[in-house]
């Protein structure tokens, strides 16, 4: 008896001394390792790489920027359902312990010993705490070091933070593969939709993914994915938060994973969303820009994108087609199953509703087309192969320009097309299953479309195709405006002293510009047609370009120059008379801003593409309105005067020149170069411009709510076509704009600033127009700048025998013929 307690005493002893050996051997462990462990309190303040959202006025999504796609989200803004699916998939005991899992611990080491000599990776027994512990602290190093340090930092972490800021940590950092990082951006990117709209079915399979998101692929792993998916659901109803009928509900439905896209979110905003893009760049830097969430409000109207596109694409194509056939995109086998090999051709995505289709067979009257099938978002051509019909009179405008048919009128579809070309079609509305030929047209250009007052650009186009070039032509193809700058030369001399019925000669001049260089002989237009005395508005109405090269001969080329850099369409403009005539080389957006400050009475604007910028806090870092509002800080209405806007904004131009240069640009739309642009029926004024050799054509105009600039050109600059001018290729293009847009406005006429006097002229002679003139006009006049009521010179009679008044302008030009400006 006294051996077996001396015995037991011994254990005893053992095992005191083995405990305290092992309690020391824990403690030096746990101070060896927590010596090294990293700052767990910086969790505190973690901000998480975070992606820039761009908006357009609406609040449309426009684009997103990110390096790693995701949205961060406050535990409170996190639904239920889906907390429930990561906690049932990942640590279902959560809530319940301190930061480690030991009965999960003690399962893995089992395994662990079970698997020693095979090459199975041991598995994992991390809780929540753990793996927020080893994603913000540590690396994703399989060791026994790290899973020490894993556990301390989870024990340390659980006694300092909440289970809701631990979660809402997890939640938000854990890569869930589509580039998405947390629950919200993977609720975007895989379904499309808020996390607030995600269905059971979806929650649990966002929930499956954390562990392996490659292996779950929705499309390449379906099988796996689904399979993983519906455990998750399995163990959502064994906890008891979902209902065993609504877990089965759930492992039934499909897998409907629909990948939200990944560039511009509205259609045709793709040049604006790229021009958001290298501001904030150049703003902000690219740090900020990808990782920073800001979010950008910006100035487009989507509805107004949409029309601004339409109508420019539709004028280019409308130009191409005038040029002929150039041929098919490329050839294909249509031998067996064409599918396949049409689908591997790359089609344009930003050309809807055009469609690649391929040329089956042809015969006199039409021509059977098989369309582009598309794809499964796994990448499979779709099974399904649509047919159409190409009639005759669809494409009877594909004149060949090669080959033994080049030039002849298209009697038959095989003079223009054989199987196996590959071609863009489009629907023709109302009749289904018949297209038109199309092509992508050679030509290219720009629109701008602006609000004058503000500067706020509602729509931009820099090219007919996005996915066909990147390089946006609104804002850095530098051309040749031509005849638009002529305004702004007019506006100068209105400036300093001129009026609307001033007389200018038009008739051919020679002006020697020194040794070396010659003698330069400006042509209008219209080569070898002059007019003679005429006023300033036919010099503008008519763009005559021998008016304007006497006008800036006589009131400077500094002066000039000074206007065009204060309008901001040249930088330093060279004081040659040539650049009067739009010789220097500018962009649309110069222009249309140009144009804009004559819109709203000659206020310097600011074009640009963003309203507002606020960080990942919400508050705001740039605000593009500075306008001082007066009064909108009270508390309360206490009877006092309503806020009021102070606009200090610098006035570049006289309000009354503004206006006269607007009622003259008013009549180039009613009566000149520009009339294509009066079938919109409201007041527009605005100015075409044709360059030399007629290489860029331009119109650029505005009404007293939009502004709107087109030009169209080759980017390598070539002839575009004899006869090419402003008014008939860009004037068409905003008439087509401005029909659609100002549809459900009422016309607005423009404002008439204090101190203009209107008076009827006769557009002729700029004398005040008598009882029986003919062709009157209201013309505006500074106070004290209107024409005498009459002035009788002697041998100047009329067709009654009666003396004519004219001005003392027409006097001295009968009487001096073209010397001087006259």
């Amino acid at each position: 008896m006294r051996l077996m307690l001396r015995f037991l005493g011994f254990l005893f002893t053992l095992g005191t001394i083995v405990f305290l050996v092992g309690i020391a051997a824990a403690a030096g462990m746990i101070w060896h390792f927590s010596k090294d462990l990293p700052d767990y309190t910086q969790l505190q303040e973690y901000e998480p790489p975070v992606m820039t959202r761009v908006h357009a006025v609406d609040g449309a999504l426009l684009a997103e920027y990110a390096r790693e796609r995701r949205l961060y989200l406050p535990i409170q803004a996190i639904p239920k359902r889906v907390i429930n699916a990561f906690i049932s998939a990942e640590d279902k005991n959560f809530y319940e312990h301190g930061g480690l899992d030991f009965t999960g611990i003690a399962r893995a080491g089992l395994l662990f010993v079970q698997n020693i000599g095979s090459s199975r990776r041991p598995q994992g027994a991390s809780t929540i705490t753990q793996q927020v512990a080893k994603n913000f602290l540590l690396t994703n190093e399989v060791s026994f070091d790290r899973k020490i340090k894993e556990a301390l930092l989870a024990l340390k972490i659980e006694r300092t933070y909440s289970k809701d800021r631990i979660l809402e940590l997890y939640l938000n950092e854990i890569y869930l593969g589509f580039s998405a990082y947390g629950v919200a951006a993977a609720s975007l990117l895989y379904f499309d939709k808020s996390v607030n709209d995600l269905t059971v079915a979806e929650a649990a399979y966002l929930a499956a993914l954390p562990k392996a998101p490659s292996q779950l692929h929705p499309f390449r792993q379906r099988d796996r994915a689904v399979e993983r998916r519906n455990y998750v659901i399995d163990r959502m109803v064994e906890n008891g938060y979902v209902t065993a009928a609504d877990g089965e509900a759930a492992k039934k439905s499909p897998l409907n994973v629909t990948p939200r896209p990944t560039g511009a979110h509205i259609f045709a905003g793709e040049y604006f969303a790229e021009e958001v893009r290298r501001e904030i760049l150049e703003k902000f830097g690219e740090k900020r820009l990808y990782e920073g969430g800001l979010s950008i409000r910006t100035t487009l109207d989507p509805k107004l994108q949409v029309v601004a596109r339409k109508a420019f694409t539709d004028g280019l194509v409308r130009f191409d087609e005038t040029q002929g056939w150039r041929g098919p995109v490329t050839r294909i086998d249509v031998a067996g199953d064409w599918g396949p090999r049409l689908a591997d051709v790359r089609a344009l995505s930003d050309v809807a509703p055009w469609r690649l289709a391929v040329v089956l067979e042809t015969a006199d009257q039409a021509a059977r087309i098989g369309l582009q099938p598309g794809r499964e978002p796994g990448g499979a051509v779709k099974r399904e192969r649509e047919v159409g019909i190409l009639p005759l009179d669809n494409l009877k405008w594909a004149r060949p320009l090669n080959g033994p048919n080049k030039g002849k009128a298209v009697a038959r579809t095989s003079q223009v097309l054989e199987p196996g070309d590959v071609v863009y079609v489009e629907p023709v509305a109302g009749k289904d299953g018949q297209f038109r030929l199309r092509q992508i047209p050679e030509i290219s250009g720009a629109m701008v479309v602006m609000d004058p007052v503000t500067g706020r650009v509602l729509a931009l186009v820099g090219g007919f195709s996005f996915d066909q070039s990147q390089f946006d032509r609104a804002t850095q193809a530098m051309r040749q405006p031509g005849s638009s700058i002529k305004p702004l030369v007019y506006a100068a001399a209105l400036d300093n002293g001129y009026t609307p019925s001033t007389i200018v000669v038009d008739a051919p001049i020679e002006i020697d510009q020194g040794p070396g260089i010659g003698v330069w002989r400006p042509e209008n237009y219209s080569t070898g047609k002059y007019y003679g005395p005429q006023t300033l508005r036919f010099g503008i109405e008519h763009s005559r370009n021998v008016m304007t090269v006497r006008l800036a001969q006589d009131i400077g080329m500094p002066l000039i120059a000074e206007y065009t850099k204060r309008f901001g369409v040249y930088d330093h403009m060279p004081p040659y008379l040539s650049y009067a005539l739009g010789a220097g080389e500018t962009t649309v957006m110069r222009m249309v801003t140009a144009y804009s400050m004559v819109a709203n009475g000659g206020r310097r604007i600011t074009p640009t593409l963003i309203d507002r910028i606020q960080d990942r806090t919400g508050k705001t870092v740039y605000k593009h309105d500075q306008r001082e509002c007066r009064g909108c800080d009270a508390d309360a209405w206490q009877n006092q005067p309503e806020p009021g806007l102070i606009d200090r904004r610098e006035q570049v131009l006289d309000p009354m020149t503004a206006y006269q240069i607007t009622s003259i640009m008013e009549g180039v739309v009613l009566r000149g170069t520009g009339n294509a642009v009066a079938a919109v029926g409201k007041p527009v004024a605005g100015k075409t411009g044709t360059t030399n050799d007629e290489k860029d054509v331009w119109f650029v105009g505005f009404t007293p709510e939009l502004a709107v600039g087109v030009y169209l050109g080759y980017d390598k600059p070539r002839h575009i076509g004899r006869g090419a001018s402003g008014g008939h290729m860009a004037a068409p293009i905003v008439r087509d704009f401005l029909k659609v847009a100002l549809a459900d406005k009422a016309p607005v006429p423009f404002r008439v600033p204090p101190g203009i006097k209107l008076i009827r002229i006769d557009a002729a002679s700029g004398t005040r127009a008598g009882p029986g003139t003919t062709k009157a006009i209201l013309e505006a006049y500074k106070p004290g700048t209107a024409p005498a009521e009459s002035t009788a010179y002697a041998g100047t009679l009329g067709p009654d025998g009666q003396p004519l008044g004219v001005t003392p302008e027409v006097d001295r030009a009968v009487r001096t013929g073209t010397g001087g400006l006259y």
